[in-house]
Protein backbone atom coordinates (compact mmCIF):
# COMPACT_ATOMS: atom_id res chain seq x y z
CA UNK A 1 0.00 0.00 0.00
CA UNK A 2 1.39 3.40 -1.36
CA UNK A 3 1.03 6.75 0.77
CA UNK A 4 -1.73 7.76 -1.02
CA UNK A 5 -3.85 3.81 -0.62
CA UNK A 6 -2.96 4.96 3.34
CA UNK A 7 -3.98 8.34 3.19
CA UNK A 8 -7.66 6.98 1.62
CA UNK A 9 -7.63 4.17 4.35
CA UNK A 10 -7.57 6.70 6.73
CA UNK A 11 -9.92 8.81 5.08
CA UNK A 12 -12.41 5.45 5.40
CA UNK A 13 -11.68 5.31 8.86
CA UNK A 14 -12.39 8.89 9.54
CA UNK A 15 -15.81 8.32 7.19
CA UNK A 16 -16.96 5.10 9.64
CA UNK A 17 -16.63 7.00 12.45
CA UNK A 18 -18.40 10.18 12.45
CA UNK A 19 -20.80 9.72 14.53
CA UNK A 20 -18.07 8.69 17.57
CA UNK A 21 -15.29 10.17 18.51
CA UNK A 22 -12.47 10.13 16.62
CA UNK A 23 -9.41 8.28 17.42
CA UNK A 24 -6.64 10.78 15.94
CA UNK A 25 -4.22 8.24 16.86
CA UNK A 26 -5.92 5.20 14.99
CA UNK A 27 -6.49 7.82 11.83
CA UNK A 28 -2.71 8.90 12.02
CA UNK A 29 -1.78 5.23 12.15
CA UNK A 30 -3.64 4.12 9.04
CA UNK A 31 -1.43 6.93 7.24
CA UNK A 32 1.43 5.68 8.70
CA UNK A 33 2.45 8.86 10.44
CA UNK A 34 2.31 10.96 13.58
CA UNK A 35 -1.36 12.55 14.75
CA UNK A 36 0.94 16.06 14.31
CA UNK A 37 2.10 14.93 11.14
CA UNK A 38 -1.15 13.57 9.68
CA UNK A 39 -3.02 16.67 10.62
CA UNK A 40 -0.67 19.05 8.64
CA UNK A 41 -0.23 16.37 5.70
CA UNK A 42 -4.32 16.44 5.79
CA UNK A 43 -4.15 20.38 5.76
CA UNK A 44 -2.05 20.83 3.02
CA UNK A 45 -4.00 18.14 0.97
CA UNK A 46 -7.60 19.27 1.49
CA UNK A 47 -7.52 22.66 1.93
CA UNK A 48 -8.78 23.00 5.60
CA UNK A 49 -8.04 21.61 8.68
CA UNK A 50 -9.05 18.32 9.50
CA UNK A 51 -11.46 19.50 12.17
CA UNK A 52 -12.96 21.62 10.05
CA UNK A 53 -13.32 18.58 7.55
CA UNK A 54 -15.10 16.53 9.94
CA UNK A 55 -17.29 19.22 11.32
CA UNK A 56 -18.66 19.78 7.53
CA UNK A 57 -19.02 15.85 6.65
CA UNK A 58 -20.97 15.43 9.98
CA UNK A 59 -23.08 18.51 9.29
CA UNK A 60 -23.79 17.52 5.91
CA UNK A 61 -25.02 13.86 7.07
CA UNK A 62 -26.90 15.83 9.82
CA UNK A 63 -28.55 17.76 7.39
CA UNK A 64 -29.81 14.42 5.20
CA UNK A 65 -31.13 13.13 8.50
CA UNK A 66 -33.16 16.59 9.22
CA UNK A 67 -34.92 16.21 6.19
CA UNK A 68 -35.82 12.76 7.26
CA UNK A 69 -37.71 13.70 10.11
CA UNK A 70 -35.46 12.91 12.57
CA UNK A 71 -35.04 15.70 15.65
CA UNK A 72 -32.80 18.06 16.27
CA UNK A 73 -31.94 16.86 19.43
CA UNK A 74 -31.54 13.63 18.32
CA UNK A 75 -29.51 13.90 15.45
CA UNK A 76 -27.41 16.28 17.94
CA UNK A 77 -26.76 13.97 20.00
CA UNK A 78 -25.97 11.59 16.82
CA UNK A 79 -22.87 13.53 16.01
CA UNK A 80 -21.86 14.00 19.50
CA UNK A 81 -22.99 17.02 20.48
CA UNK A 82 -24.04 17.17 23.83
CA UNK A 83 -26.89 20.73 23.68
CA UNK A 84 -28.85 21.43 20.54
CA UNK A 85 -27.24 24.96 20.92
CA UNK A 86 -23.90 23.50 20.21
CA UNK A 87 -25.16 21.75 17.79
CA UNK A 88 -27.26 24.78 16.04
CA UNK A 89 -24.22 26.56 16.08
CA UNK A 90 -22.34 24.34 14.32
CA UNK A 91 -24.96 23.48 11.98
CA UNK A 92 -25.32 27.23 10.79
CA UNK A 93 -21.61 27.69 10.23
CA UNK A 94 -22.02 24.93 7.74
CA UNK A 95 -25.00 25.48 6.07
CA UNK A 96 -26.21 29.32 6.62
CA UNK A 97 -29.49 28.15 8.40
CA UNK A 98 -30.98 26.60 11.54
CA UNK A 99 -31.41 22.85 11.47
CA UNK A 100 -35.43 23.85 12.32
CA UNK A 101 -35.37 25.41 8.65
CA UNK A 102 -33.95 22.17 7.25
CA UNK A 103 -36.43 20.11 8.87
CA UNK A 104 -39.71 21.93 8.26
CA UNK A 105 -37.98 22.22 4.91
CA UNK A 106 -38.13 25.46 4.27
CA UNK A 107 -34.29 26.07 3.67
CA UNK A 108 -31.28 24.90 1.34
CA UNK A 109 -28.46 22.89 2.54
CA UNK A 110 -25.14 22.39 1.10
CA UNK A 111 -23.50 18.67 0.48
CA UNK A 112 -19.96 18.10 0.98
CA UNK A 113 -18.39 15.21 -0.08
CA UNK A 114 -16.12 12.20 1.57
CA UNK A 115 -12.71 13.50 0.48
CA UNK A 116 -10.56 10.80 -1.96
CA UNK A 117 -6.77 11.56 -2.22
CA UNK A 118 -5.27 11.13 -6.20
CA UNK A 119 -1.43 11.58 -7.08
CA UNK A 120 -2.36 14.56 -10.26
CA UNK A 121 0.04 16.39 -12.55
CA UNK A 122 1.34 19.12 -10.75
CA UNK A 123 4.68 20.92 -10.78
CA UNK A 124 4.83 23.25 -13.30
CA UNK A 125 7.86 25.23 -11.58
CA UNK A 126 10.50 22.60 -10.54
CA UNK A 127 11.46 21.92 -6.49
CA UNK A 128 15.15 22.00 -5.50
CA UNK A 129 15.88 19.62 -2.53
CA UNK A 130 18.73 17.08 -1.24
CA UNK A 131 18.86 14.55 1.08
CA UNK A 132 20.86 14.51 4.02
CA UNK A 133 22.09 12.12 6.80
CA UNK A 134 22.64 13.88 10.00
CA UNK A 135 23.88 13.25 12.98
CA UNK A 136 21.77 14.30 16.34
CA UNK A 137 22.59 17.55 17.27
CA UNK A 138 22.15 19.71 20.35
CA UNK A 139 20.11 22.82 20.35
CA UNK A 140 19.53 25.59 22.83
CA UNK A 141 16.03 28.28 22.64
CA UNK A 142 12.21 28.88 23.80
CA UNK A 143 9.28 27.01 23.21
CA UNK A 144 5.61 27.39 23.43
CA UNK A 145 3.16 24.78 23.38
CA UNK A 146 1.07 24.33 20.50
CA UNK A 147 -2.25 23.53 19.92
CA UNK A 148 -3.76 20.20 19.09
CA UNK A 149 -6.28 22.28 16.62
CA UNK A 150 -3.91 22.67 14.08
CA UNK A 151 -5.16 26.29 12.81
CA UNK A 152 -4.92 27.85 15.47
CA UNK A 153 -1.29 27.11 15.15
CA UNK A 154 -0.95 28.84 12.25
CA UNK A 155 -1.59 31.98 14.30
CA UNK A 156 0.20 30.67 17.80
CA UNK A 157 3.30 30.67 15.33
CA UNK A 158 3.75 34.20 14.03
CA UNK A 159 2.97 35.34 17.21
CA UNK A 160 5.43 33.66 19.04
CA UNK A 161 8.25 34.92 16.53
CA UNK A 162 6.88 38.60 17.06
CA UNK A 163 7.77 38.50 20.85
CA UNK A 164 11.19 36.93 20.60
CA UNK A 165 11.73 39.56 17.46
CA UNK A 166 10.60 42.12 20.34
CA UNK A 167 11.87 40.99 23.74
CA UNK A 168 15.72 40.16 22.75
CA UNK A 169 15.03 36.38 22.48
CA UNK A 170 16.59 36.34 18.89
CA UNK A 171 19.74 38.21 19.65
CA UNK A 172 20.70 36.43 22.69
CA UNK A 173 20.23 33.24 20.78
CA UNK A 174 22.02 34.44 17.65
CA UNK A 175 25.35 34.65 20.14
CA UNK A 176 24.93 31.27 21.35
CA UNK A 177 25.39 29.49 17.75
CA UNK A 178 28.35 27.32 17.47
CA UNK A 179 27.60 24.66 15.79
CA UNK A 180 25.52 23.10 12.36
CA UNK A 181 23.35 23.61 11.26
CA UNK A 182 23.65 27.24 10.97
CA UNK A 183 20.76 30.25 11.03
CA UNK A 184 18.15 30.49 13.34
CA UNK A 185 15.92 27.43 13.51
CA UNK A 186 12.01 26.82 14.27
CA UNK A 187 11.21 23.68 14.75
CA UNK A 188 7.77 21.45 14.94
CA UNK A 189 8.17 18.89 17.65
CA UNK A 190 5.62 16.38 18.80
CA UNK A 191 5.64 14.32 21.63
CA UNK A 192 3.56 11.43 23.12
CA UNK A 193 -0.76 12.40 23.13
CA UNK A 194 -0.65 15.82 22.80
CA UNK A 195 2.92 16.66 23.70
CA UNK A 196 3.25 19.29 20.81
CA UNK A 197 5.58 22.64 20.73
CA UNK A 198 6.83 25.03 18.61
CA UNK A 199 10.44 26.27 19.22
CA UNK A 200 12.99 29.05 18.47
CA UNK A 201 16.36 27.55 18.64
CA UNK A 202 20.28 27.14 17.17
CA UNK A 203 22.67 24.93 17.61
CA UNK A 204 24.77 24.99 20.07
CA UNK A 205 26.95 23.66 22.26
CA UNK A 206 26.66 26.04 24.93
CA UNK A 207 24.83 26.24 28.16
CA UNK A 208 21.36 28.06 27.74
CA UNK A 209 20.86 30.79 30.09
CA UNK A 210 17.68 31.71 32.27
CA UNK A 211 14.49 31.34 30.11
CA UNK A 212 16.01 28.75 27.53
CA UNK A 213 16.14 25.34 27.46
CA UNK A 214 18.87 23.16 26.01
CA UNK A 215 17.50 19.31 24.00
CA UNK A 216 19.05 17.02 21.12
CA UNK A 217 17.28 16.65 17.81
CA UNK A 218 17.58 12.78 17.25
CA UNK A 219 19.70 11.22 13.93
CA UNK A 220 17.58 11.72 11.02
CA UNK A 221 17.64 11.57 7.43
CA UNK A 222 16.17 14.94 6.08
CA UNK A 223 14.91 15.68 3.09
CA UNK A 224 15.74 19.79 2.67
CA UNK A 225 14.40 22.08 0.83
CA UNK A 226 15.35 25.88 0.04
CA UNK A 227 13.45 28.69 -0.62
CA UNK A 228 12.84 32.51 0.12
CA UNK A 229 10.38 34.87 0.87
CA UNK A 230 8.21 36.72 3.43
CA UNK A 231 7.16 34.48 6.44
CA UNK A 232 5.08 32.78 7.31
CA UNK A 233 3.05 32.60 4.20
CA UNK A 234 6.51 31.35 2.59
CA UNK A 235 7.12 28.52 4.65
CA UNK A 236 3.43 27.25 4.06
CA UNK A 237 3.41 27.58 0.41
CA UNK A 238 6.61 25.52 0.84
CA UNK A 239 5.03 22.87 2.68
CA UNK A 240 2.30 22.67 0.59
CA UNK A 241 4.10 21.90 -2.52
CA UNK A 242 6.14 19.47 -0.34
CA UNK A 243 3.19 17.62 0.62
CA UNK A 244 1.41 18.30 -2.09
CA UNK A 245 4.13 17.73 -5.20
CA UNK A 246 7.03 16.02 -4.02
CA UNK A 247 6.00 13.32 -1.03
CA UNK A 248 3.28 10.97 -3.15
CA UNK A 249 5.78 10.38 -5.73
CA UNK A 250 9.29 10.99 -3.80
CA UNK A 251 9.90 6.69 -2.18
CA UNK A 252 9.86 8.02 0.95
CA UNK A 253 7.69 8.97 4.01
CA UNK A 254 7.22 11.27 6.74
CA UNK A 255 9.46 10.04 9.35
CA UNK A 256 8.01 10.58 13.04
CA UNK A 257 10.20 13.08 14.03
CA UNK A 258 10.58 17.35 14.18
CA UNK A 259 10.47 19.68 10.98
CA UNK A 260 12.91 22.07 11.38
CA UNK A 261 12.76 25.71 9.63
CA UNK A 262 16.50 26.80 9.17
CA UNK A 263 16.63 30.73 8.64
CA UNK A 264 19.65 31.91 6.83
CA UNK A 265 20.16 35.56 7.28
CA UNK A 266 18.17 37.98 10.14
CA UNK A 267 16.14 39.44 7.75
CA UNK A 268 13.11 37.92 8.55
CA UNK A 269 10.39 39.94 6.09
CA UNK A 270 12.27 38.43 3.46
CA UNK A 271 14.61 36.18 4.74
CA UNK A 272 16.07 32.34 2.88
CA UNK A 273 15.31 29.39 4.50
CA UNK A 274 15.47 25.57 4.54
CA UNK A 275 12.62 23.64 5.06
CA UNK A 276 13.99 20.40 6.31
CA UNK A 277 11.42 17.49 6.50
CA UNK A 278 12.25 13.93 8.78
CA UNK A 279 12.24 11.05 6.21
CA UNK A 280 12.55 7.31 5.90
CA UNK A 281 12.39 5.07 2.80
CA UNK A 282 9.28 3.31 2.14
CA UNK A 283 8.96 -0.44 1.80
Amino acid sequence: MDWIDRLNASVNYLEEHLTEDIDYGKAAQTACCSVYHYQRIFAYLAGIPLSEYLRRRRMSLAAVDLMNGEKVVDTALKYGYASPTAFNRAFQRVHGVTPSAVQHGTAPVKAYPPLSFKITVQGVTEMEYRIEKRDAFRVVGVSEELSAEMEQNFERVPQFWGRATMDGTLPALAALMDSNPKGMLGICSSGDGEDWRYSIAVASTQEPPQGMEAWEIPAFTWAVFPGQGPCPQSIQELMQRIVREWLPASGYAYADGPDVEAYLEPDMSNPKFEVWIPVEKQE
